[in-house]
């Protein structure tokens, strides 16, 4: 089930345009129409277009005591723009990640998230950095980090690829505060990746509604969306979708 905070325009080839829904009674009560009759096991939100929305958003997941929510800061461009006013990051901070299960930033996601709430850089060369950014954002409230390695692609040692040293590995860290949960998978070279990210948390919110312990959860859903990039569609003129059908198999007809 959805609501609906944003519409965009976009294709293979980038984000034509976005239309905000600017009524907030509207969303609070798309939610409430969720909440009230069907219910909910686990949420994921992704892109939430400013501070008023986020706000509203948490407000009523708040009301409903929602656990198992998934936040997928969508936040920063495949180019590195910003795609939140200030004042809508800062919203992230003090009112959706403390109430957070699991917030899932990438690598730029991440860096950006450190400097907006410590005024600092941080320099990702290795995996051990990685962590250690890791670590830093669960001072932000969630009760996991998931920083994705899609954007650090590994030598064989853990350091950053250059071009002596041809990628080979990808490295996604879980980390609850007190334990970091690895989960390295072989980096694929492709162009097609669109939805990657989108992809990742709700399968994530989706194995959590079936009950599945969170490492458990994070590891079924990174292998799924692998083998969706591993697929390779090749659509469009830009940076096709990955194949979120790749698990489904067709049976020829046959005659009884």
């Amino acid at each position: 089930m959805t609501c609906i905070t944003a519409l965009t325009a976009q294709n293979t080839t980038g984000v034509k345009a976005i239309f905000p829904v600017a009524d907030m009674g509207f969303i609070e009560t798309a939610l409430d129409a969720v909440f009230t009759d069907v219910g909910v096991d686990a949420i994921k939100t992704g892109m939430l277009a400013s501070e008023d929305t986020i706000k509203t958003v948490a407000k009523c997941l708040r009301k409903y005591g929602a656990e198992q929510l998934v936040v997928d800061p969508v936040m920063i461009s495949t180019s590195g723009s910003q795609l939140l006013p200030d004042s809508a990051v800062s919203a992230y901070l003090s009112d959706l990640f403390p109430i957070a299960c699991i917030i899932t930033p990438n690598l730029q996601e991440a860096k950006f998230l450190h400097k907006v709430a410590t005024g600092t850089d941080f320099s990702v060369e290795s995996l051990e950095d990685a962590k250690d950014l890791a670590k830093e954002l669960f001072k932000l409230g969630p009760k996991y980090v998931l920083l994705k390695g899609g954007h650090l692609p590994l030598s064989a040692n853990y350091r950053r690829v250059t071009e002596t040293s041809p990628s080979q590995i990808v490295a996604d860290i879980l980390y609850d505060g007190k334990e970091y949960y690895i989960v390295e998978s072989k980096f694929i070279i492709t162009k097609n990746t669109h939805g990657t990210g989108c992809t990742l948390a709700s399968s994530i919110a989706s194995n959590l509604a079936k009950g599945l312990p969170v490492p458990g959860a994070i590891k079924m859903s990174i292998e799924y969306v692998h083998g969706a990039i591993a697929d390779d569609l090749d659509l469009g003129k830009g940076n096709g979708p990955i194949n979120h059908l790749h698990k489904t198999y067709i049976e020829p007809l046959r005659k009884r």
